[in-house]
């Protein structure tokens, strides 16, 4: 592996890799043990239009689907907050719309020669240095955010009830939350593409969930499986010259089902 970091593509791969990783670590974690993973699918697939409207415009893609992605959930968050009853459905025609607008914007595009297979299953080998350090600058927000408001976070996980009566204010923590899962999203997509992106967001939450006793320390547990699928991935797609976002994913994805398989056995 560390013969790989001589070239520059291969070094920003790793440093994308790691940042998207904490981001995955400690946002997904908040994730699954507030039960959003529907909902940050939607943000996902919806991110698409934020795409197309990037590339029918000229206008830089991290900044525009950014916007876009976090006006999509703050969307997605209110209709679902003033009928709960039918958040899937809600969640899954602003999904289908986004898609569907990024999809009729490239179309439009003029001289389009986007590659689309980049952006539905990750580019992590072409993200540039500029990218890295916007996305290392949101990252850093994002850490920081969780860390000020970490003991309000944890109270509206697990207990809203309980929060409330605490003082908390759970629908504006609700909405920072939204902004910030629509944001680790947005980062996520270079590396593993919108299509790939849940998965990144929830298997190592879900397998840190099973050895953790706190959500602190599930978060770091979480960070450093994503980090460890992340750069296992980015290993062997570039040793057998695969795809590698979708190795990525398949690492996480062996990783869950070795950690089912050791569940059941020590059991």
């Amino acid at each position: 592996m560390l013969e790989l970091l001589q070239f520059e593509f291969m070094r920003n791969a790793v440093i994308a890799g790691i940042v998207v990783s904490l981001i995955c670590g400690v946002i997904g974690t908040l994730v699954v043990v507030n039960r959003l993973v529907f909902l940050s699918g939607g943000i996902a697939h919806a991110a698409y239009g934020g795409i197309g409207i990037a590339f029918f415009f000229g206008l830089p893609y991290l900044p525009c689907t950014l916007v876009f992605s976090i006006l999509a959930a703050f969307a997605m968050a209110q209709l679902t907050e003033s009928s709960k009853h039918r958040s899937d459905t809600v969640i899954g025609v602003l999904w289908a719309a986004g898609m569907a607008l990024g999809v009729i914007l490239l179309d439009l595009t003029p001289g389009y020669n986007v590659d689309l297979m980049s952006y539905l299953f990750g580019s992590i080998l072409t993200v540039p240095s500029s990218d890295i350090y916007m996305m290392s600058i949101l990252g850093a927000g994002i850490l920081i955010a969780v860390a000020l408001f970490y003991n309000d976070l944890l109270a509206m996980s697990y207990d809203e009830e309980f929060a409330l009566l605490r003082g908390v204010p759970v629908k504006v923590l609700y909405f920072m939350l939204i902004g910030m899962i629509a944001l680790s999203v947005v980062m996520t997509i270079q590396v593993v593409g919108l299509i790939l992106v849940i998965a990144l967001l929830t298997i190592p939450p879900y397998i840190a969930e099973k050895h953790c006793r706190s959500l602190k320390m599930m978060m770091v547990l979480s960070a450093l499986l994503s980090m460890a699928f992340t750069l296992a991935g980015l290993w062997i797609s570039y040793l057998l010259n695969l795809s590698s976002g979708a190795t990525i994913i398949l690492v996480a994805v062996a990783g869950f089902f070795l950690e089912k398989t050791g569940s059941h056995l020590k059991y």
